[in-house]
């Protein structure tokens, strides 16, 4: 099943200012974050971000928040979600800002870290009936076997792993729309 961007949302997991220097390339992981929601922004698909405790870890990247903040984004910047589970699944409000756009049954995961808060709310995800794609160039943990072994476990769990390149190539479905021609820049 390809991933349909008028069936996605894209959730991005604890991308935190006290986190991520810790983890294996940030730069790529904020950079990958970065790359889906704009074009999440530009094919109208939801964005939610969790935070993991932010008075402790801080908020989330500059870089993104930016991005939230753009006019044309699907969730102007207000699905910041706060949570102290794990899981972004019982953060209050988190059930919510996924239900606010009806008929979005797939939910495209980045974030951090793959063994713990990526993996957790996958799971749920997957026990809730979503059809879960993991982004794996845009997903990192402090340690690579902590990242190589989650993402095999939420394979082997039926989550689906994909590159952020694949989200936009099956989002877009076509060549030669303003849409192409506008993200296809991103990758050159």
């Amino acid at each position: 099943m390809l991933m349909d961007a008028t069936r996605a949302s894209l959730l991005i997991i604890d991308v935190q200012e006290k986190l991520y220097p810790a983890c294996q390339e940030p730069e790529q992981v904020i950079d990958g974050c970065c790359f889906l929601i704009k074009c999440a922004n530009r094919l109208g698909v939801p964005v939610v971000v969790s935070e993991q405790y932010p008075k402790g870890l801080g908020h989330t990247a500059q870089p993104i928040l930016e991005l939230l903040e753009q006019p044309g984004n699907a969730s102007d910047g207000g699905n910041v979600v706060a949570k102290m589970a794990f899981s972004a699944i019982p953060a209050d409000g988190f059930i919510e800002k996924m239900e606010e756009n009806p008929g979005r049954d797939q939910v495209v995961v980045a974030g951090m870290e793959t063994h713990v808060c990526v993996l957790q709310t996958v799971m749920e995800l997957i026990e809730r009936g979503r059809e879960v794609y993991v982004v794996a160039d845009a997903v990192t943990s402090r340690s690579m076997p902590d990242k190589i072994f989650a993402l095999e476990r939420m394979r082997d769990a039926g989550a689906k792993i994909v590159t952020r390149e694949s989200v936009m190539f099956e989002w877009l479905r076509v060549a030669g729309t303003p849409e192409f021609k506008e993200l296809s820049a991103l990758i050159k």
